[in-house]
């Protein structure tokens, strides 16, 4: 994602919260709300139907890799973006650092806007990651096990491979001008780790 490179204000980070609220206030009862998501840690806060395509997938397209992603926002930001109309971007999944809190803002059948190429989005799920690609704080252990937890399972349920080809970098879309995840994530680990957890 792209930041402008000011300094949030107070009134943009209250309305981060407030969406992140809204869209947890909306998400209905916890069966509910399992129900909506494809992987059933996470809790349903949706984007925006304009900043994502309605799909039918796998059965009208394979999905076929999971693209790891860093936000260069707070969580509750990307949230706050991933529900603004018209904001034309989104992830399936977005993860919070210090907890690894999981928020799941596209159905997997649906099509997320995360990776720049049209071609790579329809084949891949999108996991975003709070933090800034030159921060090393931003990656906890509680951020890389549980993503790697998530891709795991989504490996799993459509028979990705679990390999470095399959499971890539915004950094190595075709035509990206994205440097995330950027050279701090450690690549060895998350894949040990995505291994351990299938």
């Amino acid at each position: 994602m792209k930041r402008d490179g000011h300094a949030l204000s107070r009134r943009h980070l209250l309305t981060g919260v407030a969406a992140l609220a809204a869209g947890t206030a909306c998400s209905g009862p916890p069966s509910q709300t399992r129900k909506a998501s494809g992987y059933p840690q996470a809790q349903w806060v949706p984007a925006d139907i304009t900043n994502y395509t309605p799909a039918n997938r796998p059965a009208a397209h394979p999905v076929q890799m999971v693209i790891v992603h860093v936000t260069q926002e707070t969580f509750p930001d990307t949230l706050m973006l991933f529900a603004r109309p018209g904001y034309h971007a989104s992830a399936h999944y977005t993860l919070r650092s210090d907890d690894g809190y999981l928020a799941q803002c596209v159905r997997e059948h649906d099509v997320a806007w995360h990776s720049g190429n049209t071609a790579y989005n329809w084949r891949s799920i999108g996991v975003e990651h709070e933090g800034r690609v030159d921060e090393p704080r931003w990656f906890t252990d509680n951020l890389y096990e549980k993503s790697a937890a998530l891709t795991a399972a989504v490996c799993r349920r459509y028979r990705i491979p679990l390999d470095r080809k399959h499971i890539i970098g915004h950094e190595e879309v075709p035509g990206t001008d994205h440097t995330d995840p950027g050279p701090l994530w450690d690549w060895a680990r998350y894949m040990r780790l995505v291994h351990a957890a299938s």
